[in-house]
């Protein structure tokens, strides 16, 4: 079973304590996992050294949008302006070149013919996920997120798992969570080496 640890790295969604980005890296290092981190050009511009650790760590990088928008909410003069505004963002900080990675925020477009067409004019494809453990609700717990994940993840011969760099439970599962994983039989993988670009929600 191959298993796609994936971050959708952006600005919180709601208040959360700080450092969690940089525990998740500290963790996957001692771990010996390389993930996938999708980067919010907006993030990505205000926290320019956190940035460049991700990328600078080997984990895959992604496009996370600029703006954090409803990707089918644009024009295609917006999503395009916001694709390229987040590429060159974290081509000047990160030093790394996101395409062909996307991932849309919220999930939204990323069944649109529409969206998923500007993309490919774009350069990207965008990548889903098949296991979801919702880390960001408020009030989730380390045993709900990991029972989630492993629940999932068994459900799939390949696995896209979507987390997120900011929620502190994810930092405390992670360590954890990759343990029972290994446990289980997983071989962690990056989008690139997992070679599977699109997978539905």
């Amino acid at each position: 079973m191959r298993v796609a640890l994936t971050f959708d790295t952006e600005h919180p969604g709601r208040p959360c304590p700080p450092g969690v980005t940089e525990s998740i890296l500290v963790t996957l290092e001692r771990a010996g996992v390389r993930a996938t981190f999708f980067l919010q050009g907006r993030w990505a511009r205000a926290h320019p050294e956190l940035a460049r650790r991700v990328a600078e760590a080997g984990h895959a990088i992604g496009n996370h949008s600029h703006y954090h928008a409803p990707m089918d909410a644009l024009t295609n003069e917006w999503l395009r302006r916001d694709v390229r505004e987040a590429e060159e963002t974290i081509q000047a900080v990160a030093g790394v070149d996101p395409r062909p990675w996307f991932r849309c925020p919220f999930g939204s477009g990323m069944e649109d013919p529409r969206v998923l067409g500007l993309l490919e004019d774009l350069g990207y494809v965008h990548v889903g996920w098949n296991v979801d453990p919702r880390d960001w609700e408020e009030g989730r717990t380390v045993e709900e997120l990991s029972t989630r994940v492993l629940e999932g993840v068994a459900e799939h011969e390949e696995a896209i798992v979507l987390m997120h760099g900011w929620p502190g439970v994810t930092a405390e599962a992670l360590a954890q969570l990759i343990d029972s994983l290994r446990e289980a039989g997983a071989d962690f993988v990056d989008i690139p080496s997992l070679g599977q670009r699109t997978v539905p929600r």
